[in-house]
């Protein structure tokens, strides 16, 4: 589960920071004699979670952080810096605005005002109040298999929200979305790229086109698919959408998923660095020591984890975001071990997919005559591969956006259930036999 060696390498940095304050009077805390007991308490709880870390955990968004964040965060916490202002943290700031500038460039922004949040929800919200200032009575639509946080967002800031009804390969429906922008009351379309059910990318291309036309903003949510950017292996019409990001007006992307991070480590993106006005305050104490910018001034949020910029800047150190290179193979390696799944699952009769994964979400079911029956089974064979310790998700999808191959399938409930994988972690791919024979043993 862990390297023993990491902890020596963790050793080798507390002792070289130590170093930088050895010119101070010398102190020790005291570690109360219960600490033992009650950490090891704490790890006999933490066993009982599913297991995260292994690679037979195909479920959800979840997998541990790259050992250089991990390693970079627990260093950091010896200072505890917060990145709200520079007084509270003058390094980890300057290291916030190294990464989000080499998260930009990623996205083809040499300018842009971004910083890091404490989760892709908050992200999303500064996102959408920006927005709402830009355009205040004007609507937020997002299509219907979008993130429920937009619409949960909206309501909290006051700004009307409306759902775009998809298509079949659950994409924003460009018909239905037109003929909404016709009205002249849409302020911002959120795209997203890679939604969290089906990993399906929403087509940006054609919705610049309507930008032209319609004169909007447009917010991608990125989120969870951000990273494939950088991938070189997606299919065509996925690339061409990718290569698009730079046209929108801001960016949302969580270094807490394909980024290798701890939770949680979310990054905001502005095109217009002018919408920094929307930010401005007053505060009579946070900012004393310092004429330069503090990120606390183009935030909403007010604390935060300078840990965050530390292990993200440590690992962008290490794995740089460049197309070709070690990171970007890693997310390479996440869509091929979804297709190497997808082929096994339509090489194989008993089964049926919804579609092919554009990113690295795999959502299939066994082949039923019901649809309640495809429920039933389903759910069986999610608790027997549980069973024999590969986890995976299952996913409630409407009947009415299946694909013309479920046509076969009576439909006599609204919505199936299907068997659900994330192939978010890079080892993935090396485990695609073993997945794919505990779920065939499943079926009995």
């Amino acid at each position: 589960m862990y390297n023993k060696q990491s902890l020596t390498i963790l050793q080798k940095a507390l002792d070289k920071l130590s170093e930088g304050f050895s010119h101070l009077p010398s102190f020790e805390q005291e570690i109360p004699d219960d600490v033992e007991k009650i950490l090891l308490e704490v790890a006999e709880r933490m066993q009982n979670n599913f297991p995260y870390h292994h690679p037979l955990y195909a479920g959800q968004m979840l997998k541990p952080p790259h050992e250089v964040a991990r390693l970079a965060y627990m260093l950091s916490m010896w200072i505890n810096p917060n990145n709200h202002a520079l007084d509270g943290g003058r390094e980890s700031s300057a290291m916030e605005k190294e990464t989000v500038a080499e998260i930009a460039l990623m996205f083809g922004w040499q300018e842009c005002l971004a910083h890091l949040t404490s989760s892709g929800t908050f992200a999303n919200l500064e996102a959408l109040w920006v927005a709402g200032n830009i355009h205040p009575k004007k609507r937020i639509v997002a299509s219907e298999l979008a993130h429920y946080t937009h619409e949960r967002i909206s309501h909290v800031l006051g700004l009307k929200f409306q759902k775009i009804a998809c298509d079949k390969s659950g994409k924003m429906d460009l018909k239905k979305l037109e003929a909404q922008l016709k009205k002249g009351t849409i302020g911002t379309v959120v795209v997203t790229m890679g939604t969290t059910g089906i990993g399906s990318v929403d087509p940006l291309p054609e919705i610049l086109e309507l930008q032209k036309k319609y004169q909007f903003r447009i917010h991608l949510d990125a989120a969870y698919g951000g990273y494939f950017r950088l991938a070189d292996n997606l299919p065509e019409d996925t690339l061409k959408k990718y290569a698009l990001m730079q046209e929108a007006d801001s960016i949302v992307v969580d270094p807490h998923k394909h980024g290798l991070q701890p939770y949680g480590c979310g990054c905001i993106l502005f095109k217009n660095p002018e919408v920094g006005k929307f930010y401005k305050h007053d505060s009579p104490y946070t900012y004393f020591s310092s004429a330069e910018l503090h990120l606390g001034e183009i935030s909403l949020e007010c604390s935060r984890a300078g840990a965050a910029a530390v292990g993200l800047w440590a690992t962008q150190k290490l794995f740089p975001l460049v197309k070709g290179g070690a990171f970007s193979k890693k997310i390479n390696s996440s869509h091929n071990a979804a297709m190497m799944l997808y082929k096994k699952i339509i090489s194989d009769k008993r089964f049926i997919i919804l579609q092919e994964p554009e990113i690295d979400i795999v959502i299939w079911a066994l082949k039923e005559k019901t649809i309640s029956a495809v429920n039933r089974k389903s759910k069986a064979i999610f608790e027997k591969a549980a069973e024999k310790n590969l986890h995976l998700a299952l996913l409630n999808y409407p009947v009415r956006l299946l694909p013309t191959h479920w046509r076969s399938i009576t439909k006599d409930e609204e919505y199936v259930t299907c068997l659900r994988s994330c192939l978010l972690k890079p080892e993935h791919e090396n485990w695609i036999e073993d997945i794919w024979k505990i779920v065939t043993e499943s079926l009995s």
